[in-house]
């Protein structure tokens, strides 16, 4: 049988093949406007499903995101929210009558800047939007009551007359590590409808964490309506999660009591059914919780001893939702990512097998457990939204968008294994052309993401800052190294880059290249190597460390440590992973810098960063570009001002990607290489 099952294989490829010569990879624009779905949620009686669909918005320059409602039986579907802006994170109210949201559609109030996202409802089967906060610094984000009459949510107070008088004195200023904007936690109540179809006045929401000694994060209300358990940290900060813990108020307003003092960050409180218990995400007072696994906790909702529940479970978990069978939670392992039910008794875990739904995030759950909504692919398939049954599940694909890729050829993904030079096994996905032959030697492109705890996947998605599917059609095979640090893996893993950082990382790609190159399909002498944040920092240690690769391309990567250290708004990254500062162990911070490397540096570089990026500073792109243009190296540095750690919007995308196209185009093809982008020509007009 196993010669007949191959022939039929071989028969059914072909004309794949045939067909995918004869069709083009999308332009670079064709891939920016890919739409793209997510954040399902299902309505309470478990009979349809609101979902986000983003576009691309030439006109704006932006990524819009517009709410649609499908009704599960029949499939029908049909856009919920007017295509004015953004409209995102819909929420059902428990009696399945309201559909609350934000958007940042309404006009900037007198003191508040354009963008601040509001709260708007409208009834669930069909009307018109009703605004119903006009805060100063918009709405963060928000829970029903289970009452349906009420919403809890976080915002920024407004601005003090206190620090009025002082910009009126002073003009604008800010303090470092000081004059933060708390988020606090209020509550609003809904306007009422009268018989004749008149709303009451529209109150303004309630403040339920006053003061300035903490800044809510997470929160959910209690089963019987009653309370709010939230967690809180001392300042917004992102150097102050450490310091995350577990609170609940009463919705009436009175003292605010802490339930949870651990050390270390204590997270995403949510309640048991019958209210008496609160499960949330801690890190279990590991001091070093950047890379350590997460642990999901229980303790009693009047407070008391806290015990952990999941320390079977090697790695970290997205807590979900606490049901009468248990509690729900999303992970990774390894390229696939679940749900799993996780018994508060015993602590056993069970993955709830969901048919075709390799990689399956976003869950939302009917209000009886019994129907769950999700995002969902195969390798291979781009991103689809399904509902199921629970217990016995029964998929319902609910969105099509990935016909879109229909018209173009695209790559072939697969998962490839290779052990590291210290025998560590890493996996990655390889991106080949449909017509791939072992037999040829291919151009090899090395796409490293960041994280380091992020994860690269087998499934399709637009592509945004490097145009993966141009060069797989130009002839390139494309490799995404989860290297050590990636999430997925466990806790083991994710730990094998401590003290080790860039130098276990360049380990492990230069071991995935080499074991392409091995198997005979690689051209060793065109290898390139591209990345952002994490993997430009790992891009940048490629250029000053190896002089294997033809060219690189660093995307808002680290050059120094130290430099990164002092400037970024995540001082604790490299306390974490390097275990001192710069001032305890300066030969750590020098082993792992790529700048120290730098005499060694030949591989022609693109340097491309945010100009207001506070994750991974300017300075780190400047002292790359300074040292390789004084060593004689080419260079090309590429800023682009008012971003921030993502380039996330269209047009500024457009140029970071044919940025790349031309760089990579030169140094692995031989095309020239263009000094500057050529603009898009304009029809003149009549």
């Amino acid at each position: 049988m196993r010669p007949l099952a191959l022939s039929l294989i071989t028969l059914t490829l072909a004309p794949l093949a045939a067909r995918s010569q004869s069709l083009k990879p999308p332009t670079i624009d064709q891939s920016l406007e890919m739409r793209s779905v997510g954040s399902p949620q299902i309505s309470p009686d478990g009979t349809r499903v609101i979902y986000e669909e983003t576009r691309t918005n030439w006109e704006s320059n932006s990524f819009d995101t517009d709410l649609w409602i499908t009704t599960i039986a029949t499939g029908e579907r049909h856009l919920l929210t007017t295509q004015a802006k953004s409209s995102n994170n819909a929420s059902w109210s428990p009696d399945g009558r309201m559909i609350a949201f934000l958007s940042d559609r309404s006009a900037p109030l007198p003191k508040s800047p354009d963008g601040k996202s509001q709260l708007y409802v409208l009834p669930a089967d069909g009307g018109e939007a009703q605004q119903i906060t006009k805060l100063e610094e918009g709405v963060d984000t928000f829970v029903w009551t289970p009452d349906s009459k009420h919403i809890a949510l976080t915002a920024q107070a407004p601005e003090t007359q206190e620090r009025k008088d002082r910009k009126e004195t002073f003009g604008d200023y800010h303090v470092v590590h000081a004059d933060y904007p708390m988020l606090h936690l209020w509550l609003l109540e809904l306007p009422v409808t009268d018989t004749a179809g008149r709303a009451s006045e529209l109150k303004d929401p309630k403040l339920l964490t006053p003061g300035d000694t903490f800044s809510v994060g997470s929160f959910s209300v209690s089963p019987d309506g009653s309370r709010v358990a939230f967690s809180a940290q001392r300042d917004p900060d992102l150097i102050s999660s450490f310091s995350s813990d577990i609170y609940t108020v009463t919705l009436a307003g009175g003292p605010i009591k802490k339930i949870v003092d651990t050390p270390g960050p204590d997270d995403d409180p949510q309640w048991s059914p019958d209210g008496s218990k609160i499960a949330y995400v801690t890190a279990d007072g590991s001091r070093f919780f950047f890379y350590t696994n997460r642990k999901i906790a229980v303790v009693p909702s009047d407070g008391g001893s806290p015990k952990v529940i999941s320390t079977s479970f090697d790695e970290d978990p997205g807590l979900l939702r606490w049901a009468p069978a248990g509690i729900y939670f999303s992970a990774l392992q390894k390229m696939s990512a679940s749900l799993f039910l996780l018994d508060p008794a015993t602590g056993h875990v069970n993955r709830v097998v969901l048919p075709d739904a390799t990689i399956a995030t976003s869950f939302t759950f009917s209000s009886d457990f019994g129907h769950i909504a999700y995002r969902s692919a195969i390798p291979n398939q781009y991103p689809e939204i399904y509902a199921s049954n629970l217990p016995a599940p029964a998929p319902v694909q609910l969105t099509h968008v990935g016909d879109q890729l229909k018209p173009f050829a695209t790559a072939t993904e697969e998962i490839v294994h290779w052990r590291s030079g210290d025998g560590t096994p890493i996996e990655g996905v390889l991106y080949k052309p449909a017509d791939f032959s072992p037999t040829k030697k291919y151009p090899l492109l090395v796409v490293i993401h960041g994280g380091p705890t992020g994860i690269d996947l087998p499934i399709l998605s637009p592509d945004r800052y490097y145009p993966i599917q141009r060069f797989v059609a130009k002839g390139a095979l494309i490799l995404r190294p989860n290297y050590r640090g990636s999430a997925g893996y466990g806790e083991a893993f994710r730990s094998l880059n401590v003290r080790n950082l860039g130098v276990g990382d360049y380990a492990d790609v230069i071991s995935g290249v080499d074991s392409l190159i091995a198997q005979g399909f690689v051209d060793r002498d065109r290898v390139g190597s591209m990345g952002w944040s994490e993997g430009g920092y790992i891009s940048a240690f490629i250029t000053t460390f190896s002089d294997r690769f033809k060219a690189v391309s660093v995307g808002a990567g680290i050059s120094d440590w130290t430099t990164y250290y002092a400037n970024t708004d995540i001082t604790p990254f490299t306390p974490q992973y390097l275990h001192a500062t710069p001032w305890d162990d300066p030969e750590i911070y020098r082993k792992t810098s790529p700048i120290s490397y730098i005499a060694h540096a030949k591989t022609p570089t693109l340097i491309q960063h945010g100009g207001s990026d506070h994750r991974v500073p300017l300075p780190n792109a400047y002292e790359l570009r300074q040292a390789l243009e004084d060593h004689g190296v080419p260079v090309k540095m590429v800023v682009y001002d008012g971003f921030g750690h993502p380039i996330n919007k269209p047009k500024q995308q457009r140029a970071v990607m044919e940025e790349n196209e031309n760089w990579f185009d030169h140094y692995l093809w031989g095309d020239p290489l263009a000094p500057s982008l050529t603009p898009i020509s304009k029809p003149a007009k009549p």
